[in-house]
């Protein structure tokens, strides 16, 4: 009894000293601080202006359940009564990082990881290793279709006697493209002699570093790097719940998120009021008519949302697709969401790597059955109705699914025009063992799905109209099919 009483005095004391500006610091990171204010001040800024640095663990699993933002059920002692400053992520599970290091009298490493943020927070890192996203580097490098795609893209190109070379892209390249956003194997080469103002120091080299990207291979082994929302050193959730962020991966024509939200009627409104002082991204739960007035990215796919009742209308989820019934985007064809976030277990009857047939048909073995489709389609309803009548939800729904049918019959068509030109001899394709993607043609059919139909399904399920008609929507794909034919028919011509 007198210890259950004493650790309730304990919880009150740090509120109260947290609520007073108050924030116990480690001796450890007063150690760190005091070289890294001169050294790094806009990092020692950034973590001051953060949540972390001005609470502690015990203070943050006090709130009551709807209002916390950590998950734990009991955090180590030695951290639960100091702000979560340097030493507390750069020294966790030294064993486990081999980035480990011997700094000041310290095992410090470089790179924390979701691992180590799973001390306060380990349902988000669960969520978040079952979420497509911390599986995009080996969906990218390990799926022998998309690293084909990524040689035709990356790689570099000479020209001799009339015809074009491919030489495989080096490591650089891939970092500073297409795995930026997909994340970099991070790994220690060597170590390498500084001189510092204490004097000569040793620090870690590390190969595909800096990346932060979602699907990084950290040198501990875990898969994915919370920074790539909540961004290096304030971890701010107002940041992660802003659309900005996202864009930085969702703007492309490969996945226009961040474009077709920009033109919609939501993107619209955060545009015109989401700056003013009625919209609040930082409370917990985040509450629909109170702190915002149209959804961001966020809204829809990860945070907790609110009436002003008090009723939860979503739970926060890290596992992006728990609201999500088709993958729309990446993919040669729409198609019910994976089973498992690892697609390089995926195999059709060609053999590929691939969840859908090359004539569309999904491989059920893989994908969700409709009871779980539902089951999603009804969670991100939900949210929608929350601003919407059930006719407006069901009607755009409706409309979404629509498009999904018919830009997948626009995919068809082209994808039979490319397998016509592999029959005829006019292109080589799988059958000759050759890339499906270093041809005009095969460019061609990519662009068909990965950038045009990609596109009219973005705009049709947030109502960014615009980018499903002109704006690389329905005009290019029907423009593309066109052009495909041209194609074909001139060099079964030359043939002749």
């Amino acid at each position: 009894m007198r210890e259950g009483v004493l650790a309730v005095l304990m919880v009150f004391l740090s509120v109260q000293a947290t609520m007073a500006g108050n924030f116990p610091i480690s001796e450890d990171t007063e150690t760190c601080l005091a070289c890294h204010r001169s050294l790094n001040p806009g990092i020692v800024a950034d973590w001051e202006r953060g949540r972390m640095a001005k609470i502690t663990p015990r203070a943050a699993r006090s709130m009551i359940q709807k209002k916390r933002r950590v998950s734990f059920g009991e955090v180590p002692e030695k951290l639960a009564g100091v702000s979560v400053g340097c030493a507390e992520c750069h020294t966790l599970n030294p064993e486990k990082h081999g980035d480990t290091f011997e700094h000041d009298g310290y095992q410090v490493h470089v790179v924390v990881t979701p691992e180590d943020c799973a001390t306060c927070h380990p349902v988000e890192r669960q969520q978040y290793s079952e979420n497509l996203m911390s599986h995009a580097y080996g969906n990218l490098q390990n799926n022998p279709v998309y690293r084909d795609l990524v040689n035709s893209v990356n790689g570099f190109q000479s020209f001799e006697d009339m015809k074009t070379t491919y030489k495989m892209p080096d490591h650089e390249t891939d970092a500073d493209s297409c795995f930026y956003c997909h994340g970099t194997v991070v790994k220690v080469t060597s170590m390498e002699t500084r001189d510092a103002a204490e004097g000569q120091m040793s620090f870690p080299v590390l190969s595909g570093w800096p990346n932060q990207g979602v699907g990084r291979i950290n040198p501990d082994g875990s898969k994915g790097a919370c920074t790539a929302c909540h961004t290096r050193h304030q971890f701010s959730i107002e940041m992660a719940r802003r659309p900005h962020t996202c864009s930085e991966c969702h703007k492309g024509p490969d996945v226009p998120a961040y474009s077709v939200y920009t033109v919609s009627k939501h993107g619209n409104i955060y545009a015109a009021l989401g700056k003013g002082k009625t919209w609040h991204f930082n409370t917990v739960p985040w509450t629909v008519g109170k702190d915002f007035s149209a959804p961001t990215c966020a809204t829809c796919h990860v945070s907790l949302i609110a009436s002003k009742a008090g009723k939860i209308i979503a739970e926060r989820t890290h596992r992006m697709n728990d609201r999500i019934a088709w993958r729309i985007m990446g993919l040669i064809y729409a198609h019910p969401r994976l089973k498992s976030a690892d697609t390089t277990l995926v195999r059709n009857k060609a053999g590929l790597a691939l969840p859908t047939e090359l004539t569309g048909e999904p491989v059920m073995k893989y994908v969700i059955d409709a009871r779980e489709q539902d089951s999603r389609r009804k969670t991100m309803k939900a949210v929608c109705l929350s601003c919407h009548s059930s006719g407006w939800v069901d009607g755009q729904f409706a409309r979404f699914e629509n498009t999904i049918k018919t830009t997948n019959e626009m995919t068809r068509t082209a994808t039979k025009i490319m397998l016509s030109a592999w029959e005829k001899g006019a292109a080589k394709g799988l059958a000759q063992k050759d890339s499906i993607f270093n041809e005009a043609i095969e460019k061609k059919w990519v662009e068909q799905w990965l950038f045009f139909a990609n596109s009219t399904r973005y705009a049709s399920a947030m109502v960014g109209a615009d980018y499903g008609a002109f704006a690389n929507g329905r005009w290019y794909m029907s423009k593309n099919i066109q052009e495909m034919t041209d194609w074909l028919e001139f060099k079964l011509n030359e043939q002749k």
